[in-house]
């Protein structure tokens, strides 16, 4: 069996202004030493914080993420923030198709397929979300959501390519609250995931995917669910906020 890497992620969402993120940063510099740290950690702060979150984590072992971007490189699309203008600030990882762009701002999997296409061929790793929302799950068709955000997400990704894509399954029932999958919940999706990544690429990509879960993941269950054999580190929203509590998944 491949040994996959496990990445640990804090989306801190429209969180955090740059006095905030200074303070949260030095919090976890402190908490989280290089030396003895065997996962790899990714902040993904709000744009404005970009920057001074990436001269903070100069010299330490934490990877720079945004939570958003466009699909052109440039032009007239106000608000928004392109591939390259995210590389050049330091990111490393971008953060794509979570559940609250869908729900709030109705990305479907075809504008999100166009945002994953145009990430990775800027060089940036991709975090792509998907998950089912309570009423889905309580009809018994999560598979059949997983399958098709992900089919739909992926499209015309290529196998080689698919090695910069890392995917998050955030049950949407358990984001912010308080409700988290059992590991073996988290663990069916996952392998279910695999599953479908086997049978549209080939069984070594699916044993490489990284697979991260996202959903109310605290200190207190971090260690359990990291330790699934499909779950592969976590995507953490509100817990990644507190030095303390994102410190304690980390090391979990």
């Amino acid at each position: 069996m491949t040994q996959r890497k496990q990445i640990i992620a804090g989306n801190w969402k429209m969180n955090g202004t740059l006095s905030e993120t200074a303070n949260l940063i030095n919090g976890l510099k402190q908490k989280i030493i290089s030396s003895s740290l065997n996962r790899e950690v990714v902040l993904c702060p709000p744009f404005t914080s970009l920057i001074l979150a990436n001269e903070l984590i100069k010299d330490t072992p934490f990877k720079l993420g945004a939570q958003n971007v466009h699909f052109e490189a440039k032009g007239a699309y106000t608000g928004e923030v392109s591939a390259e203008m995210l590389k050049e600030a330091g990111c490393k990882y971008v953060i794509i198709g979570h559940s609250e762009r869908r729900a709030y701002f109705q990305e479907d999997d075809a504008f999100i397929n166009k945002k994953v296409k145009k990430t990775i061929a800027t060089g940036l790793t991709v975090i792509l979300c998907v998950g089912e929302t309570l009423e889905e799950r309580e009809k018994g068709i999560t598979n059949q959501v997983v399958k098709a955000q992900l089919t739909g997400s992926l499209q015309n990704v290529s196998e080689k390519e698919l090695e910069n894509i890392i995917i998050a399954y955030e049950p949407v029932w358990a984001i912010g609250t308080g409700k988290t999958a059992t590991p073996e919940q988290a663990n069916e999706v996952h392998e279910y995931i695999r599953a479908v990544i086997s049978g549209g690429y080939s069984a070594a990509a699916a044993e490489r995917l990284i697979i991260q879960y996202g959903g109310s993941v605290k200190p207190d269950n971090a260690k359990e669910l990291l330790s699934m054999p499909h779950i592969d580190g976590a995507l953490v929203g509100g817990a990644s906020l507190k030095a303390d509590d994102f410190a304690g998944i980390v090391l979990a």
